[in-house]
């Protein structure tokens, strides 16, 4: 995070003593990236946070993928991952289904109803857009309050819970780095603000209220972690409630950008992707697409030219709005389009002609460009149409 903030009652200097009411030390923890030399944050715990009673195997349910081999675009219908009011028995964290996956990211779905166990990532960031329905993140550093569009970036490691309001499902587009999440370099200053040309500042990321205070033993901690094989799970008791947090004060800990406060870059021909940038990980960027006004060269063609981004698998998520450049192809709200690198690819037939003269777009998308092959989930491959990489052709084999 570029900006520091503070929280609860923190002792005037750091690795100092500091003590309760009752004259006891509270617990100083320091949580940091890149081994003491990148953001961190201190937190003072009442309990001795690297405290366990017990330690047992977190079955992680499916994480397999497969080749997306013979190489084709694909549809991929989320929503039909949970159909009717089966969100209700589910939860944001062990309900996931994995949609698509490599060695830098791993990409779920989720509609849940049910609060989720206590839970960290210590493989990586996550990144999660929220499609629709609203809630709060709970977490070791205060609660965070969530709500449609948006984008909520945990860091790896950060103890957390989620809590749906229950008015609706919390449907979640899961983005699991295998390292950290952060505004693109080329946004920050060499000392971490964002610049002028970004299309979001300071002001629009949102975190956590003050730590709230839970005196609970014998609590339950479900552990993402790496194993020799692949994504492993543990699941530990620890004495103390992880939110023993009475303050902490730093550079690191979650928050929420809403996809809403983005602003869209134009031009007055069609932009590459590049500008819709909000994120970035190691083998992989976060961009979005948003209601804006489009190209204003009298002769600009609106929609994407064909094209064939050798260096990149991209993953389109469709959360809102009508995407003209996908329509006939069966791809609506909720919807995947996966276009693997060395397959060139672009707008529908028909709609490059229906976008001349159209001054502005009401789409809503997510994309994910990797730099290394997706494979297929469990998810992934139970909501593939399995027609999607007829559509430019209007027919497919004949067998």
């Amino acid at each position: 995070m570029p900006h520091y903030r503070r929280a609860g009652a923190v002792p005037a200097k750091r690795h100092t003593q500091f003590r309760t009411d009752d004259g006891g030390l509270y617990y100083e923890e320091l949580m940091g990236e890149e081994g003491f030399s990148s953001d961190s944050s201190l937190l003072y715990h009442s309990g001795v946070p690297s405290a366990i009673v017990d330690a047992s195997v977190w079955e992680l349910g499916d994480q397999a993928t497969t080749e997306n081999t013979p190489l084709l675009p694909r549809h991929l219908a989320l929503h039909t991952l949970f159909p009717g009011e089966e969100y209700k028995r589910a939860d944001v964290v062990t309900g996931r289904r994995l949609v698509l996956g490599n060695g830098d990211v791993r990409i779920s779905y989720v509609a849940a109803g049910e609060a989720s166990p206590l839970y960290r990532n210590a493989v990586g960031d996550e990144c999660v857009y929220v499609e629709s329905g609203s809630g709060t993140v709970e977490t070791v550093f205060g609660p965070l309050p969530v709500r449609q569009g948006d984008y909520v970036v945990l860091p790896r490691a950060v103890t957390h819970r989620w809590l749906p309001d229950g008015a609706e499902p919390l449907r979640c587009y899961v983005i699991e780095a295998n390292s950290h999440v952060a505004p693109p370099k080329r946004y920050l200053s060499r000392y971490g603000q964002l610049l002028e040309h970004s299309p979001y500042c300071e002001r629009d990321l949102h975190g956590p209220g003050d730590p709230v205070v839970v005196d609970q033993t014998d609590v339950e901690v479900l552990v993402k972690h790496r194993g020799s094989r692949g994504i492993v799970g543990t699941r530990y008791v620890v004495p103390t409630h992880p939110f023993d947090v009475v303050g902490w004060d730093g550079c690191l800990y979650p928050y929420t950008f809403n996809i809403s406060d983005f602003e869209p870059i134009t031009g007055r021909v069609h932009q590459p992707p590049p500008v819709h940038q909000v994120f970035e990980g190691e083998g992989f960027v976060i961009c979005n697409f948003v209601p804006r006004k489009v190209d204003y060269h009298p002769l600009a063609v609106p929609v994407p030219y064909y094209h064939a981004n050798v260096d990149s698998d991209e993953v389109m998520f469709y959360c809102g709005g009508s995407y003209e450049a996908r329509k006939g192809s069966g791809i609506g709200q909720g919807s995947i389009s996966l276009h693997p690198g060395g397959h060139s690819h672009g707008p529908q037939p028909g709609a490059v002609e229906r976008s001349l003269g159209v001054q502005q777009v009401d789409e809503l998308a997510v994309m994910v460009d990797t730099f290394r092959p997706l494979e297929l989930g469990e998810g992934g491959r139970a909501a593939d149409d399995g027609k999607y990489a007829w559509s430019w052709a209007g027919r497919g084999p004949a067998r």
